[in-house]
């Protein structure tokens, strides 16, 4: 349905939203090659100026949006240059438009640092995650924050992730049941 529909769209934006779609589904089916060729048209579409008429029901799908989604496909393809790459994309170049949106970058921008064998470039990250989701009430924030609690005892010999475990641990605790 998502194919068939998506074929009739006109406004970048939700063009952008629609092959980034299928791109994620195609990697989270391991299928490298059609997850890398839509994700080359969400790239092109994301880039190109409304010719449409009126606002479009994506209009929040902004660059900086597309620069995490891109970012978080790329990490399942094992691209994690690129990955990471686009993630300091959403964080830098274009922004983001929420805090929550911020943190929740921050995790994922963490997690690909730790699994391209950088633990204290994941570890600053994850504390300036720490910093942006204090006070944040969002599923999406809960669920990165339970994630660093299971992989920071893993550094317990280092100093920083004994104290970034202990924030996490506070932080959790604080979660509603």
């Amino acid at each position: 349905m998502c194919v068939r529909y998506g074929r009739h769209l006109d406004h970048p934006r939700a063009v952008a939203y629609y092959q980034a779609t299928l791109a994620n589904a195609a990697a989270q089916n391991d299928d490298r090659h059609l997850a890398t060729r839509h994700l080359a048209m969400s790239e092109s579409a994301i880039g190109k100026p409304s010719t449409a008429s009126g606002e479009s029901w994506a209009a929040h799908y902004s660059p900086g949006r597309w620069a995490h989604e891109s970012g978080k496909i790329l990490s399942r393809l094992g691209d994690l240059d690129a990955a990471e790459e686009h993630l300091h994309i959403a964080l830098d170049v274009h922004g983001l438009d929420r805090r929550r949106t911020r943190a929740i970058v921050l995790a994922d921008l963490g997690g690909v640092q730790l699994h391209r064998g950088a633990p204290d470039g994941a570890l600053s990250t994850w504390e300036a995650f720490l910093d942006c989701a204090a006070d944040i009430q969002s599923a999406k924030v809960d669920a990165a924050l339970k994630d660093l609690t299971v992989r920071l005892p893993r550094f317990d010999a280092l100093p920083a992730a004994q104290e970034l475990r202990h924030r996490a641990v506070q932080m959790a605790s604080a979660l509603p049941s």
